[in-house]
């Protein structure tokens, strides 16, 4: 993609570089044992890559996160078509939906720790009742505001139920369901350095509350930089599936 003559991966270098001045600079203000300078950085993430220590961590949080992510997408997906799809189902739910998005979801925290653990499946509900609710929400309004004129055109036209939903319902609810998967994948990402915090102590979270407790924020800030390329890396793949998601809209006249 361009803008004007330039293309836009320049600007991100730039805004890249920007970032650094300004951090380096607030290094020198703010002295280096609270904000360490990025080379004492480089030399931590050196250190850390050799010793194995960040590809442990990031596999364990992998794992959960994508685990979660999976199980709030089985979870929030189908119930978002149904709740769409069924005008009784999406009207008797709705309330239901709006309180469990409203309600912080380190409220339940202490519930799940106490009835599954501080285990793997504690972690991975975490992340899935995080995750969830936007991709669940997001997939009931996309399929709940389809286009009223075009169904009832198909309908008069001989069109069975099915028909209609997977020709027009669908793909018209694309754009709204891929918001709530970059939502719920952002938030899914959260949730799991929070399940990381509070349950067992291990993964990119677990080193987040080792070297911050111990004040070792070299360390630190090669564990945050990481979670924020990992959510980069999330954000394009996810913009990768939504172009599928076009062409497969353009396919089917969505």
């Amino acid at each position: 993609m361009e803008r004007g003559n330039q293309p836009i991966w320049l600007y991100r270098v730039l805004v890249v570089v920007a970032l650094v001045i300004v951090w380096w600079l607030a290094s020198l203000v703010a002295g280096r044992n609270l904000i360490p300078a990025p080379p004492a950085v480089f030399e931590a993430a050196i250190r850390l890559f050799g010793d194995g220590t960040i590809y442990e961590a990031t596999a364990s949080s992998l794992g959960i996160y994508v685990t979660g992510l999976l199980l709030a997408i089985a979870i929030g997906l189908p119930m978002g078509l149904i709740a769409g799809g069924v005008p009784v189902v999406g009207r008797t739910l709705d309330p239901f939906f709006n309180a469990l998005m409203a309600t912080p979801r380190v409220a339940f925290i202490p519930l799940i720790i106490v009835l599954l653990g501080l285990g793997f499946w504690a972690k991975i509900t975490v992340v899935a009742l995080g995750a969830v609710m936007p991709i669940l929400i997001n997939t009931y309004a996309g399929v709940r505001n389809g286009d009223a004129e075009l169904v009832e055109m198909a309908r008069s036209a001989g069109a069975r139920p099915g028909q209609v939903f997977s020709k027009i319902l669908l793909p018209g609810a694309a754009p709204f369901i891929m918001v709530g998967l970059r939502l719920g994948a952002t938030i899914g990402l959260i949730n799991t350095v929070v399940a990381e915090l509070y349950t067992a102590v291990q993964g990119l979270g677990g080193l987040l509350a080792i070297y911050g407790n111990t004040f070792r924020m070299a360390p630190y800030f090669v564990v945050v930089l990481i979670l924020a390329c990992l959510g980069i890396a999330v954000a394009e793949l996810l913009r990768l599936v939504e172009r599928r998601l076009d062409r497969w809209r353009i396919g089917t006249g969505g």
